[in-house]
């Protein structure tokens, strides 16, 4: 049940976060810590990051709503945890001098850490129903 709860939780993180950007674009560009290293603003680009952003979360609540519905959620948490795995590399790329020092805590809290857990709640636990 708390797998559940988490994924609902971590999918409207996403689905806020996608009615951010889609309600104001250039402010989630200039005030997410780090996105502005990316290059410059690009209101397309920045809705098309919301989209992603939707359907990750629309994934991950839809296991809340049915438990069947798991592989809508693995699915969504997919993206965050790609999206994730870019950052990761970008921290390691700043640690080795290659690229643009990162936001590391903001990067960590906010990207990485969610993006595990919804890859981890986004499949059933034990006593809850595959099909």
């Amino acid at each position: 049940m708390w797998k559940r709860a988490a994924a609902g939780v971590l999918g409207a993180m996403s689905v806020i976060n996608a009615l951010v950007i889609w309600a104001d674009g250039q402010r989630w560009y200039d005030t997410v810590p780090g996105v502005a290293f990316t290059g410059p603003y690009n209101p397309h680009f920045v809705q098309d990051i919301g989209a992603a952003f939707f359907a990750a979360g629309l994934g991950l609540v839809a296991r809340v709503w049915r438990v069947r519905y798991w592989p809508a959620a693995v699915a969504g948490a997919g993206f965050l945890a790609i999206h994730a795995a870019i950052h990761v590399g970008m921290l390691i790329g700043a640690m080795l001098g290659i690229c643009t020092a990162r936001t590391w805590g903001f990067d960590i809290a906010a990207v990485i850490i969610p993006a595990a857990l919804s890859l981890y709640v986004a499949f059933p636990g034990k006593g809850e129903s595959h099909a």
